[in-house]
C-alpha cells in the first residue's frame, strides 16, 4: 500500500469514527451539524480542491465537479448525513480503485524491477559501482552471483546460471558460459561473471523492454477510446439534465423547488461516470500484465483487441515454427550399423565449422580421437574424402558418389542428405533438417482449438522442404522460395480474404520479417530474450520464443475484452435504471451511492479478473 492510499486510508477511518458520532448526537441539532461537517471536510476536502483546481485550467464537468456540487448541495438543503455519506463512500471507492490499479500494476512492475541500479567495473585492483548509463560499448563488467546483469554482452570469463523469469516468464533457470551473449535484465545466480558490454545501457535489451512497457498504456483500443469520448460529452450532459431536473418541473406545476433540487442532487451522484472511467482501461491494464505473467508483451490495448478478434495466423518457418538449426533427422545404414555410420560421418566432418558438420557431431555426441584421422580432402561442391583408421571415407552429396562411380541409393527423403561410402563400399546415407520447434505443433492445434479459420507458412525455403513442414503440423497453406517482398504480397492477399472483423496475425522472428510484421494487423515477434528487431519492428513480443504461446495471449485478450464489455453493459445499465429511479422521486442518495461506488467497486473487482492467469492453462492443456 502506498502511503497516499495509506493517508487517504487513514481520512476514511477518522470521517467513519465522526460520522457514526454525528448519528449518535443526532438529537442535539447544533453538536450534530458541527460534527458532519467536520467530517465533510476531513474526508472531502481534497475532491473540492481538485474541483475547483480544474475549473481553474477549463476542465469542468469531471466527476470531482459531480460529487461537490452533489455533496454541497444536500448539506445546503439540510441532508447533513447523506451528504457526508456520499462523500464518505465515494472516498471508499476511489480508496479501492487506486487499490486495485496498484495491485494491477504489479505484474507489470515486477518486470520493472529489471531495470539495474549500477554495474560493477574494475579500477586499481578494486570493484566500484558506477551507472549502467556510463560503462561505454567494449568495457569489462563484473557480476557478483545475486546481482542483475546491467548490460547487454558477451561473457569472457566465469560460467554460472541465469534467472531469466522476469523476462521470460520461465522458472528454470538458463546456462551461461564463456562466449555466450547475455541480456541485461537477468540475475545471475552462481558464479562470478565477467562480460564485456556490447551496448551501451540507452540500446541494451532491458532499456528497450522498459520503454515498451511503459508506453503500452498510450495505445489504447477501440473500446477504451469509445470510453473516453463517452465521458466527455456524458458528464456536461448529465449536468445540464440534472439543471433541467432542478428548474423545470417546479416552475411547471409550481411544486417545491427543495424537492426538486434533491432529486437533482441524487441524479448527479448516480450519473458519475467513475466505474467505466477506472474499470475499463484497468480490464485492458490488467491483461498486458496478465500477458507479461506468461512471458509475452503487449504493446498496448489496441493489440489486445485485436488479438481477440484474430482469424488468420501467418507463420515465417525459419525461426519461428523451426529452430533454424540443422539436426540429424534420420540414418539409413546399408549393410552397417547406425552407430557406425554416424561415427564415420563425424569423423570426416571433424576439420570442418559447416552448420551441416556441426549437426552430424552434435548427433555423435562422443569426443573425436583426431588421431584416427590421417588425412582430409574436401572436393569442392561435392564434400570431403578422408582417410580414418587408414580407410577411405567418402561423405557428401550424390554427386560426389557419381563422381567416384559409387553404386548408391538415392535417397527421396526431403532434407538435406549426406551420402557415406568405406573403402569404395556405400555405407547408407544421413538426413539433416532444419529442427522443428518443440511446441510447434501444439501452437497449431492450440490456434485450432481457438477457433482460427486459416494457418498460413510463408518460407524462402524450397518447396519440397516446406511443405513438408507445412503437411507434419497440418498448416492450411504454405508459400514456398519467397523473397522478402513476395511475402508482403502474400499477407496482402491473405488480408483481402478475410472477413470485415477478422484480424491477421503474422508471427516471425523480427530479423528479416520487419516488413510483414508492420503489414499484418498484428505482428508478432520471437523474442528470443529480446531480441532488438523483434522488440522494435512487432506489437507483441513472445519473450520465450514459444510459439505456443500466442494461443495463450489470445485467450487472456478475449477474456480481457469480455470483461470490459461486461462492466460497460452492467455500468450502464444500473446507471440508466437508478436514473430513471432518481428523476421520479424513487431513488434517494443511499440508492445513488449503490449506483455511483457500489458499481465501480463491482466493476473494480470484476476487471481485476484480467491479471488472473494460470499458467497451468496455457502451458500445459
Amino acid at each position: 500500500m502506498t502511503r497516499k492510499q495509506k493517508r487517504l486510508l487513514l481520512r476514511i477511518i477518522v470521517a467513519t469514527i465522526l460520522f457514526i458520532s454525528g448519528k449518535v448526537f443526532s438529537v442535539q441539532e447544533p453538536i450534530e451539524i458541527g460534527i458532519f461537517l467536520v467530517c465533510y471536510t476531513v474526508v472531502g476536502w481534497d475532491i473540492i480542491w481538485k474541483a475547483i483546481t480544474n475549473i481553474l485550467h477549463g476542465q469542468v464537468f469531471d466527476e470531482n465537479f459531480l460529487m461537490t456540487i452533489a455533496t454541497l448541495g444536500a448539506l445546503i438543503l439540510g441532508e447533513y448525513s447523506e451528504g457526508v455519506a456520499v462523500m464518505l463512500f465515494y472516498q471508499v471507492g476511489e480508496w479501492f480503485q487506486s487499490y486495485a490499479v496498484s495491485k494491477s500494476r504489479k505484474s507489470i512492475a515486477s518486470l520493472m524491477d529489471i531495470r539495474p541500479d549500477y554495474a560493477n567495473i574494475e579500477q586499481d585492483g578494486k570493484l566500484i559501482q558506477v551507472d549502467p548509463d556510463e560503462v561505454p560499448i567494449g568495457s569489462s563488467i563484473i557480476v557478483k552471483p545475486g546481482e542483475r546483469i546491467p548490460l547487454d554482452g558477451t561473457i569472457i570469463k566465469g560460467s554460472s546460471s541465469l534467472d531469466t523469469s522476469a523476462l521470460t516468464g520461465e522458472s528454470m533457470p538458463r546456462e551461461a558460459l564463456p562466449g555466450m551473449d547475455v541480456i541485461s535484465g537477468c540475475i545471475n545466480q552462481t558464479g562470478i561473471l565477467t562480460i564485456r558490454t556490447t551496448k551501451e545501457f540507452g540500446e541494451s535489451t532491458v532499456a528497450k523492454i522498459l520503454d515498451l512497457v511503459e508506453n503500452a498504456s498510450d495505445k489504447k483500443g477501440k473500446t477504451e477510446n469509445f470510453i473516453t469520448r463517452f465521458a466527455r460529452y456524458y458528464t456536461p450532459a448529465v449536468v445540464f439534465a440534472a439543471l433541467v431536473l432542478a428548474l423545470l418541473p417546479p416552475l411547471i406545476t409550481g411544486q417545491d423547488f427543495g424537492t426538486w433540487v434533491y432529486r437533482a442532487l441524487t441524479f448527479l451522484v448516480i450519473s458519475c461516470p467513475c466505474a467505466l472511467v477506472i474499470s475499463i482501461p484497468l480490464s485492458f491494464f490488467g491483461g498486458i500484465g496478465g500477458a507479461s505473467k506468461i512471458g509475452v508483451l503487449v504493446k498496448g490495448s489496441n493489440y489486445l483487441e485485436s488479438l481477440a478478434s484474430a482469424e488468420t495466423v501467418v507463420f515465417d518457418k525459419t525461426g519461428t515454427l523451426t529452430k533454424g538449426a540443422f539436426a540429424v533427422s534420420e540414418l539409413h545404414p546399408v549393410n552397417v550399423q547406425k552407430e557406425r555410420l554416424l561415427e564415420l560421418a563425424a569423423y570426416a566432418e571433424d576439420y570442418s565449422t559447416h552448420p551441416i558438420s556441426l549437426s552430424i557431431k552434435k548427433a555423435y555426441g562422443k569426443k573425436i580421437n583426431s588421431n584416427r584421422i590421417s588425412s582430409v580432402q574436401e572436393i569442392p561442391g561435392h564434400g570431403v574424402c578422408a582417410v580414418i583408421d587408414g580407410k577411405s571415407v567418402l561423405a557428401g552429396n550424390a554427386k560426389l558418389m557419381e563422381k567416384e562411380n559409387i553404386r548408391y541409393t538415392d535417397s527421396s527423403t526431403i532434407g538435406t542428405v549426406i551420402y557415406l561410402a568405406c573403402d569404395r563400399k556405400y555405407l547408407g546415407c544421413i538426413v539433416i533438417e532444419d529442427e522443428l520447434k518443440p511446441d510447434a505443433q501444439k501452437a497449431v492445434d492450440l490456434l485450432k482449438d481457438e477457433g482460427i479459420r486459416k494457418t498460413v507458412m510463408l518460407t524462402g525455403d524450397s518447396d519440397a522442404v516446406g511443405k513438408k513442414v507445412a503437411n507434419r503440423l497440418g498448416l492450411d497453406q504454405a508459400y514456398t522460395e519467397l523473397l522478402p517482398a513476395d511475402k508482403v504480397e502474400r499477407v496482402e492477399e491473405l488480408l483481402a480474404q478475410k472477413s470485415e472483423k477478422g484480424k491477421l496475425l503474422f508471427v516471425g522472428d523480427g530479423i528479416n520479417d520487419a516488413p510483414v510484421l508492420a503489414r499484418a494487423d498484428v505482428g508478432i515477434a520471437m523474442g528470443g530474450l529480446g531480441s532488438d528487431a523483434a522488440i522494435e519492428a512487432a506489437d507483441v513480443v513472445l519473450m520465450t520464443d514459444e510459439p505456443s504461446k500466442i494461443a495463450s495471449v489470445m485467450k487472456i485478450a478475449r477474456k480481457t475484452l469480455r470483461i470490459a464489455n461486461q462492466n460497460i453493459i452492467f455500468a450502464l445499465g444500473i446507471k440508466f435504471i437508478v436514473l430513471i429511479l432518481g428523476a421520479f422521486g424513487y431513488a434517494n442518495m443511499w440508492a445513488a451511492v449503490f449506483a455511483d461506488v457500489g458499481v465501480s467497486v463491482i466493476a473494480i473487482l470484476n476487471a481485476i479478473r484480467a491479471m488472473r492467469v494460470r499458467k497451468f492453462v496455457f502451458v500445459e492443456e
